[in-house]
């Protein structure tokens, strides 16, 4: 009986591995990608509430009016509430709109993104519950002042670029964070500077101190003679051995 249920949560564990791998392969082999012109494009940081951040991703398809705008102080501000956008701009706010793409393999369903402060830089990172380390994609300097209209204009990492998913040949209103690389030898390269962050936070390695020389054998009787003339130079009593007198 037990064997039976074993090799049944067996075969339902491997069933399940293979249904997700064929969900993944299955998105692989469904959808495409295109490259599109960077400059169309605006990766953008929301500030919502006191702390909390949310991604944004604006694209310009007419030339004019702008979508967005940067302003003096370094921020992005969207225009495009200004007029009706249709035709001219294009949101991408969440899941629906942009996911994940690495080495050619749609990984929407695997990792989601998250904007995360690190000291004085905001990162854009893709996150899999299964791993630990994250996979940085993008970050920018976080503002001085917090200002709820002014976006903070994100910079994707080298090798990063947004690419369109295509499917049968036709772009569809989806934008992939795309890497050429395989998704696990960025994982193993996310790790490795994990660790090294970690021990550098621990601080440069100290030379371990030497031990005391062992004394000579000069110097071993001279501190026995030092021992026993303090001993007889001291105040102390002296015993005397007394001999018995006998007649």
């Amino acid at each position: 009986m037990s064997r039976t249920y074993l090799q049944a949560a067996g075969l339902t564990a491997v069933g399940f591995l293979a249904a997700g791998l064929s969900q993944e392969s299955k998105a692989r082999a469904l959808f495409e990608s295109a490259a599109v012109p960077q400059k169309h494009f605006a990766v953008l940081a929301q500030p919502i509430g006191r702390t909390q951040w949310k991604l944004l991703v604006l694209e310009q398809i007419k030339t004019q009016p702008r979508c967005w705008r940067a302003r003096q102080d370094g921020l992005v501000e969207p225009s495009l509430n200004r007029f009706n956008f249709s035709g001219i701009c294009k949101r991408y706010l969440d899941s629906n709109g942009y996911s994940l793409r690495s080495g050619g393999q749609d990984l929407g369903t695997r990792f989601r993104f998250r904007l995360k402060p690190s000291g004085t830089s905001l990162r854009l990172e893709a996150l899999d519950p299964q791993q630990r380390a994250p996979l940085l994609v993008g970050q920018a300097a976080i503002p001085a002042r917090r200002d709820p209209n002014g976006f903070v204009a994100l910079q994707l990492e080298p090798g990063w670029a947004l690419e369109r998913r295509v499917y049968q040949g036709r772009p569809l209103n989806h934008l992939y964070f795309a890497h050429q690389a395989p998704v696990n030898r960025l994982l193993a390269l996310a790790s490795s500077r994990g660790q090294r962050s970690g021990f550098q936070r621990l601080g440069a390695p100290m030379p371990p101190i030497a031990p005391p020389p062992l004394p000579t054998a000069r110097a071993t009787r001279r501190r026995t003679t030092h021992q026993r003339t303090t001993r007889l130079a001291s105040n102390a009593p002296i015993r005397l051995q007394v001999i018995p007198y006998r007649r």
